[in-house]
């Protein structure tokens, strides 16, 4: 992005810091806790667009609509909760202590109807692995309805794994305890990397089993079954858009209707947008073409959207996170990371890493692809609205180009800070990873070990990798010679930055994480709850609050995976049913 460009009226790295500080300040903590009775329910979607004439829950294409009132259906039986997250329910004004109640199980994995609230499952399509899909829909996803706080701000409630809906089609609309730990931990522990991402207010057990064949090999076995009450401003995607454009003519206006239903409501700075804010840009076309943001609204709503994917993509390949699964269904509008289902988080850093073993032969979703994914899938964004006529060819294109400028500075100023470097140096950070991929070094325990490495130009040879020596297992002289060369490179830049050793390790640890959600730790918790022992799981909760902490006492959560968590299939695409 052209550093002269004007900044819109609220900026994506505002957004990004407002999701970073959902905390209570000074001023909110006289305000009211509600009772689940009496939270503020709004249910614009339902109000404002389209809905399925039939309530029924057969497998069916849903035509000219976007949404299908449905009730939960998962079978119940004694259910328990399991976690919950004290600051979601304050996103919404909830008193903490509503998940003391009796009931609260019952409630939440759908059994008891909730007072105000409005189900119905969303419909929308997708590409999959790179292939139209057509109709997708929420398969196991019934909302509940939106809760608008003290803020007038708009939470949407979410219970994942409740029971059929029209969109479920050959499935049971259920979920299992495995996947449900591993989703609601992973939601809550990417907010408080400072990631953005959907939340999780609670995960139950429904008390039932559910058949699941694990590994897809045949030998089904039961599992219990479980619910993660997920939250959201919104859960509208690309596909939501998609599967009505792809339909033809008749259902182009309800493209037009989505488009406007969430500028109004989740980007309504663009609606106030007027020509005096002068957003026109040079499109860098040989024709010296000019894109003016002011004049469609929907061409500065698709550029904020390329942008906030841009930047979420970026704050992934900070902290080795790995989607998984990022077909367009699986991509909000809003920037946040959504649908937890095949994830990873690198240990031993390797740029091709997939989480999911139906990714293994072509790696379209591994870690170093993710940028182009992102790319590729706002492309496939662009192109819907193109369809619909709400963009024009410049404007799409201009969105594109966007999301390219985004993510390389906002890429570039991470991996400064995450080295603690006075400028970005493409050479020294290319290098390094090379280095890392080679000696398959653990990413998140290198770069924050890398913190104590001293600015001292002085330091003996023998010496400068003594600070990194907990992570440099196993490498031969070649190999020691070529770390060695690089951090001479690297303590010569710090040298040059005038910046002390303290101030530099303050700012490193405050950006590299000492802890991430690895697979190993969610298994180690899975196993537990799966016997009915869910303090595992409220334990890596409650450490997942505070990443960047030193957190003395838990240094062992830190570690690197012991071997059997290197089975095949431990924690992968088996997580996601």
């Amino acid at each position: 992005m052209e550093s002269s460009s004007p900044e819109p009226t609220v900026s994506l790295d505002s957004v990004t810091q407002d999701l970073k500080n959902q905390t209570l300040g000074p001023d909110d903590v006289s305000k009211a806790k509600l009772k689940l009775e009496d939270l503020n329910w709004d249910h614009s979607f339902v109000r404002a667009l389209p809905g399925d004439p039939r309530a029924d829950t057969i497998p069916r294409q849903v035509m000219h609509a976007c949404y299908t009132k449905v009730l939960p259906s998962a079978e119940v039986e004694n259910p328990e909760l399991v976690a919950w997250s004290d600051s979601v329910a304050d996103l919404f004004d909830l008193d903490p202590k509503e998940f003391e109640r009796p009931d609260f199980p019952l409630l939440f994995s759908g059994a008891s109807p909730l007072v105000g609230a409005l189900p119905y499952a969303q419909c929308y399509g997708g590409h999959q692995f790179g292939m139209w899909a057509g109709q997708l829909g929420d398969g196991r996803a019934i909302t509940l309805g939106e809760v608008v706080n003290s803020k007038s701000e708009r939470w949407e409630l979410q219970l994942k794994g409740s029971g059929r809906t029209p969109y479920s089609r050959f499935a049971d609309g259920l979920a299992v305890l495995r996947s449900s730990i591993r989703e609601f931990l992973c939601s809550e522990a990417m907010h408080c990397l400072g990631i953005p991402t959907t939340r999780a207010l609670s995960l139950v057990t429904t008390g039932k089993y559910v058949t699941r064949d694990m590994f897809y090999d045949g030998n089904a076995k039961e599992e219990p079954g479980a619910i993660v009450c997920r939250v959201a401003p919104s859960f509208l995607r690309f596909g939501s858009y998609q599967i009505h454009a792809s339909r033809g003519k008749e259902d182009l206006e309800i493209v037009r209707a989505l488009a406007d239903y969430a500028i109004r409501h989740h980007f309504p700075h663009i609606e106030n947008m007027n020509k005096s804010e002068s957003l026109s840009f040079s499109t860098g076309d040989e024709d010296h073409s000019v894109v003016d943001l002011t004049s469609n609204k929907y061409a500065a709503w698709t550029v904020e959207i390329a942008e906030r994917t841009a930047s979420m993509i970026a704050s992934w390949q900070g902290v080795g996170f790995t989607h998984g699964v990022m077909n367009t269904d699986n991509m909000s509008i809003l920037g946040l990371t959504i649908d937890y289902g095949p994830f990873g988080f690198l240990d031993a850093f390797d740029p091709s890493f997939t989480p999911n073993t139906t990714d293994l032969p072509g790696r379209r979703y591994c870690f170093a692809n993710q940028p182009d994914i992102g790319l590729w899938n706002i492309a496939q964004f662009t192109a819907t609205l193109s369809t619909a006529k709400l963009i024009n060819d410049k404007e799409a294109d201009y969105a594109m180009e966007r999301y390219g400028n985004k993510f390389m500075d906002e890429y570039q100023a991470m991996m400064t800070r995450k080295l603690g470097l006075p400028k970005y140096n493409k050479q020294l950070i290319n290098k390094l990873l090379n280095n890392m991929a080679v000696d398959k070094v653990d990413y998140t325990n290198f770069f924050r070990l890398l913190s104590n490495v001293k600015a001292d130009p002085k330091i003996p040879e023998d010496e400068l990798l003594v600070p990194l020596k907990a992570v440099l297992l196993d490498i031969g002289q070649e190999r020691k010679v070529a770390w060695i060369s690089w951090v001479q490179s690297y303590v010569h830049e710090l040298a040059a930055s005038g910046i002390s050793d303290e101030q530099r390790k303050a700012q490193m640890d405050s950006v590299n994480p000492k802890y991430v959600l690895r697979n190993y730790l969610c298994q180690t918790a899975i196993d537990a709850a799966e016997q009915g022992d869910y303090r595992e799981v409220r334990r890596l909760l409650k450490l997942m609050e505070r990443p960047y902490d030193e957190q003395p006492g838990m240094e062992k959560y830190a570690r690197l995976p012991p071997a059997w968590a290197y089975r095949p299939g431990v924690c992968m695409l088996s997580c996601s049913s």
